[in-house]
């Protein structure tokens, strides 16, 4: 005789329910929100692409005042009437055409010159990338021949990190921020020159029509939401503030995303067009740059480098493979790492056998958004160690008269006037430099 099969009890009222396909996504969708809105994501990495770039196109401009005239100025090939007729069909922005006067491109070189250096210290970052995006563009759009490649990447990364966060680390404004956590209202006197100065200078430039309709919108949003923060910063803490920050946050995340899909395209896209060629598919096409006079400035190197054939078909082959190869391996971050250092290796060797110094430095600025942060922060702290033990050398003591022991006291055996010996950090003490971590006051 069967017994039936008693039904299964209901489970205890207070006993936890799994939570349903709906829910789990509700959870990841506001945990996301509250990520992306509530720190700035990446900022070791966005601080070493600024002072990269920056770096990259200062380089460039000291390199070239001697030509630049030539590449930039009156006596450029692209003439100044050419230039004129190629801004008036795409609209693109640049100081240069709004006079032909040598004065005023030398203080317009000056000008780029001066932001670069700015940004490269990160001193009044929000204000100084900007600057460096109008000394970019004046220049690259006033002669748009003029590049090695190296120029275009510049060029869009000028305008993405303007809406980064990229002073939190490596910066002026990080340093400035640590030592005045809780800034007084007001007291902030360089800002509000910065400000007043800009102002001043958008609202003639808008009196006179010297502005494109489209980068006039540009200019204003940007000096608004400068000025909408720097108020709020000072007199209007709390929920105004912290919209503000949130809003910051998630324009900076945004760019960022911008800036690693774009290194993506450009690698993905440079792969998949030397697939297509013939010399590529044959193994031979890094042959012949290396022998042609303008990309040699090391012929013997290329030489002897260029007479292995098989050496010229593994660095072909390989070129190829780690340009298609790289933004498939963004998910698995030993293969990344690994492909990273191969594709900054292969721009050093770009820049020394192919003599192209800012091609490479601005490639590996861009590769530099990829770098691990444990990397960048063991980089950091060893750079900061340096410069502490340049700081700290011992001044070279000038023999004099001793006072006696007992006339000296026993306060002579001080050397700091709080009565404690005057001791700087060495192996085995902790050492009393400030910490490095990202202020959300500063970008």
């Amino acid at each position: 005789m069967t017994h039936p099969v008693p039904p299964a009890a209901p489970p205890p009222t207070g006993a936890p329910r799994e939570p349903s396909f709906a829910m789990r996504f509700d959870r990841a969708l506001l945990t996301g929100f509250l990520r992306v809105t509530g720190t700035a994501l990446g900022p070791y990495q966005t601080a070493i692409v600024r002072i990269g770039f920056a770096a990259t196109w200062l380089f460039f401009l000291l390199r070239e005042i001697p030509h630049r005239h030539e590449l930039y100025g009156p006596d450029s090939p692209w003439s100044f009437t050419l230039a004129e007729r190629l801004i008036g069909d795409n609209d693109a922005f640049t100081v240069l055409l709004w006079s032909d006067g040598t004065l005023w491109f030398e203080a317009v070189y000056l000008f780029a010159v001066a932001a670069s250096a700015g940004l490269l210290l990160g001193w009044r970052t929000r204000t100084m990338s900007v600057f460096f995006m109008i000394g970019v563009l004046s220049l690259q759009n006033r002669s748009v021949f003029m590049g090695d490649g190296g120029d275009n990447v510049i060029h869009l990364m000028a305008m993405y990190l303007v809406l980064t966060r990229c002073g939190q680390v490596w910066s002026l404004d990080a340093r400035r921020a640590r030592r005045r956590p809780q800034p007084d209202r007001g007291a902030d006197p360089t800002g509000v020159v910065l400000a007043a100065l800009t102002g001043v200078a958008l609202v003639t430039c808008l009196g006179l029509g010297l502005l494109a309709p489209g980068w006039a919108v540009v200019f204003l949003l940007l000096w608004a939401a400068q000025t909408a923060w720097w108020v709020v910063r000072r007199y209007a803490p709390g929920a105004p503030r912290t919209t503000l920050d949130a809003l910051a946050n998630l324009v900076h995340n945004g760019a960022l995303l911008v800036i690693i899909a774009e290194v993506c395209l450009i690698y993905a896209t440079a792969g998949w067009y030397k697939v297509q060629g013939s010399r590529w598919q044959d193994g031979t096409a890094v042959y012949y740059p290396m022998h042609l006079d303008y990309f040699s400035p090391w012929p013997a190197l290329s030489e002897a480098l260029g007479s292995h054939g098989t050496m010229i078909m593994l660095i072909t082959y390989g070129t190829v493979i780690v340009q298609v190869a790289f933004p498939f391996t963004l998910f698995n971050r030993r293969v990344k790492n690994v492909l990273l250092a191969v594709m900054i290796v292969e721009h050093l060797s770009i820049a020394v056998l192919l003599g192209l110094p800012f091609f490479s430095m601005a490639m590996i600025a861009a590769d530099a958004v990829f770098l691990p942060t444990v990397f960048l922060v063991w980089l950091g702290a060893r750079a900061s160690r340096l410069a502490s033990r340049f700081r700290r050398r011992p001044a070279v003591a000038v023999p004099g008269p001793r006072a006696p022991a007992d006339a000296a006291g026993p306060a002579a055996e001080d050397a700091s006037p709080g009565g404690k010996p005057d001791v700087e950090p060495g192996p085995g003490k902790p050492d009393a430099r400030p910490s490095t971590a990202p202020s959300s006051t500063d970008r």
